[in-house]
């Protein structure tokens, strides 16, 4: 019996492209039939309320987590005995991208990805302020919001870009492209 290939997907409060990142997720469980389990934080439970999707996220994905506290679920140490093929945090709010960035474990999803970094288990990052200026993004009602991106968030993304072991990527179509390679990897080995 082949064993599935496992994702961890971390949402976190970022609701920019969370729709289109549902989707690729959905099509990776489906095309490689990738066992996704999907850890929210406090803000990226929220963040699926409002956009009206925790339920499709819930029923699409079978094994859901909400954040209790740093370590709990117990995600870092599932990543590091091997349990999961790559992290990923897509979308990642500019607070976890900072958190990971300054070494700060005090977040489930920032202390998973440090911990993944450890054991050699690549993290997949998506962030939602990579690029300094302007930026329209989609509410939940489909209005649209003009948001400003700082320097010093585009200025955390550069120094994860540069961190062994962590790929950034701009948008739910990259990640879907540099996801499916990896799946692709492991199941030729």
């Amino acid at each position: 019996m082949e064993k599935r290939i496992r994702i961890a997907w971390g949402i976190t409060g970022a609701g920019d492209r969370l729709k289109e990142t549902v989707e690729v997720m959905k099509e990776l469980k489906k095309s490689y039939d990738a066992e996704i389990r999907v850890y929210a934080s406090h803000a990226g439970e929220q963040v699926l309320k409002w956009y009206r999707i925790l339920d499709v996220v819930k029923n699409s994905f079978g094994r859901f987590y909400v954040e209790r506290d740093a370590n709990s679920p117990f995600l870092a140490g599932e990543i590091q005995i091997g349990k999961f093929a790559a992290l990923v945090i897509a979308p990642a709010t500019a607070n976890t991208v900072a958190k990971i960035a300054g070494g700060i474990a005090d977040t489930l999803l920032s202390n998973s990805a440090l911990m993944a970094l450890k054991a050699f288990v690549p993290v997949y990052i998506m962030p939602s302020d990579y690029k300094e200026g302007e930026v329209i993004t989609e509410l939940p009602d489909g209005k649209k919001l003009r948001l400003r991106v700082r320097r010093e968030d585009v200025e955390h993304v550069e120094m994860l870009r540069k961190t062994d072991g962590v790929f950034i990527v701009e948008s739910p179509d990259e990640l879907e492209e540099e996801l499916k390679k990896l799946l692709s990897q492991k199941l030729d080995t």
